[in-house]
């Protein structure tokens, strides 16, 4: 596929690496390039006595440096890759040097044993044993679950004062008054609720129409409570959106033991955020055939864990994709690949703001503690409103927009003053744009 500069560049793990392989992406500067329709590789001079070899499986795409960076990509996989998507024909070399054919050769070799692993036979376990783990793990399961219902209840007794008492001296209360039932919350290992408990206050803080904001998220607190307390009346699929928003996490070798959806995925955007030390990022996908969004989320706790970059927002591939269980499915795994990516103009399946509106509230109809809805709309051009931007169909209904004003400007640019096709996030009461396309080109957001 012919990747573009936004594509490479969306792989950086943060602007200093972005920059850094801008710096390194002139030809000039490598002492051997070359590619295939497969990988690429070359080899430039580093601070060390022997020069660095730097890779890249085209099919991930997956880099691989020799440089001491503890940053995923480098700088010289991104210079590497920023030279392979600007001047391809400086790549001259034909035959891919030993090291590099010797990493291709272990990566196809881990992928394979990977497969013959989901498809071979469980083998059957000591039944002794597979009795006393399962009842080591029901155990276990029963005692957190003790946890979370006393924590539940010891929480809905603080909302209920919090609601009782009135709204409008919240913005002066000390941080002790949100931070306790946080803090209670995470012993009663409830992590996910303690989260959204924890972002109350801010609310507080956010305009003069913070209290339909805050009555909103307190509602659904107060619905996970309820819910919790009639758990066993639900249906399974509730029953597994209301754990995952506790804070209960899926096995994921279940969940890939499972079907999956086979369809061309369009990666239509991708977001980084880091709350506490952990980085989160969010890719979403959407299937050319079903119109079926997915969300695959990579986390790293440190330099060391580097973020998965095998999802190339601007890019599709076919693949088979996997979801959690859910009265809405959304979030997904990668099971297995059919083919490196491509680059493609994706379809948007909203035709118009009404449109993406009611998909969105179908979502939220199945799963009310849906935090966000992915969006795609074809033709929208951002305009300023009076309480900020947004963005305006063809039927001149507008959805408010969040975005920092360089950023913003730069969406302004791309449409001058016409359509543009958009996808981003919705949270309910504004979009935060990811990604645009503005005659034929990817541009991330």
């Amino acid at each position: 596929m012919l990747w573009t500069l936004e594509q490479v560049l969306a792989l950086a793990p943060d602007a200093a690496s972005a920059k850094s392989g801008k710096e390194l992406s002139a030809s000039r500067k490598w002492m051997t390039l070359g590619a295939t329709e497969s990988c690429a590789w070359g080899t430039i001079q580093g601070s060390g006595k022997d020069p660095y070899q730097a890779s890249i499986d085209l099919a991930g795409p997956a880099f691989k440096c020799s440089c001491p960076s503890r940053k995923f990509p480098c700088k010289h996989g991104l210079g590497l890759f920023l030279i392979l998507a600007r001047e391809p024909a400086t790549l001259t070399g034909k035959t891919p040097p030993a090291w590099t054919t010797e990493w291709l050769a272990k990566r196809a070799g881990k992928d394979g044993q990977n497969l013959t692993k989901s498809a071979a036979p469980e083998t059957s376990p000591d039944p002794a044993a597979a009795t006393k783990s399962a009842a080591a793990s029901e155990s276990r399961i029963h005692s957190r679950e003790s946890k979370v219902t006393a924590g539940l209840e010891e929480f809905g007794l603080w909302l209920d004062d919090l609601v009782r008492s009135g709204l409008a001296a919240l913005p002066m209360k000390p941080s002790g008054f949100w931070e306790h039932p946080v803090a209670r919350l995470v012993d009663a290992q409830a992590p996910g609720l303690a989260r959204r408990a924890g972002a109350l206050a801010g609310i507080t803080t956010t305009g003069e129409r913070w209290p339909n904001r805050f009555l909103g998220q307190a509602a659904l607190l107060h619905l996970v409570r309820e819910g919790w307390s009639r758990l066993d009346t639900l249906p399974p699929s509730t029953q597994a959106d209301l754990r995952a928003t506790i804070g209960f996490t899926a096995d994921q070798e279940d969940v890939l033991s499972q079907s999956g959806v086979r369809d061309r995925w369009f990666v239509i955007g991708q977001r980084v955020v880091e709350e506490e030390r952990l980085r989160t990022q969010r890719t979403w996908l959407l299937g050319a055939t079903g119109r079926r969004p997915a969300l695959c989320l990579s986390f790293s706790a440190g330099p060391n864990q580097p973020l998965d970059v095998s999802l190339v927002p601007g890019t599709c591939l076919e693949a088979e994709l996997v979801f959690f269980p859910s009265a809405w499915p959304l979030r997904a795994l990668v099971k297995q690949r059919h083919g490196p990516p491509e680059s493609a103009p994706p379809v948007m399946p909203h035709e118009s703001i009404a449109a993406a509106l009611a998909f969105a509230g179908e979502a939220l109809a199945a799963n009310p503690w849906i935090e966000r809805v992915p969006l795609a709309l074809p033709a929208v051009i951002p305009v300023r409103r009076a309480e900020g931007w947004g963005i305006r169909d063809a039927e001149a209904r507008t959805l408010p927009m969040t975005l920092s004003e360089a950023r913003t400007w730069v969406l302004v640019s791309l449409s001058g003053g016409h359509p543009i096709s958009l996808a981003g996030e919705w949270d309910g009461g504004s979009l935060t744009p990811l990604s645009a396309w503005a005659e034929g080109r990817f541009v991330r957001i």
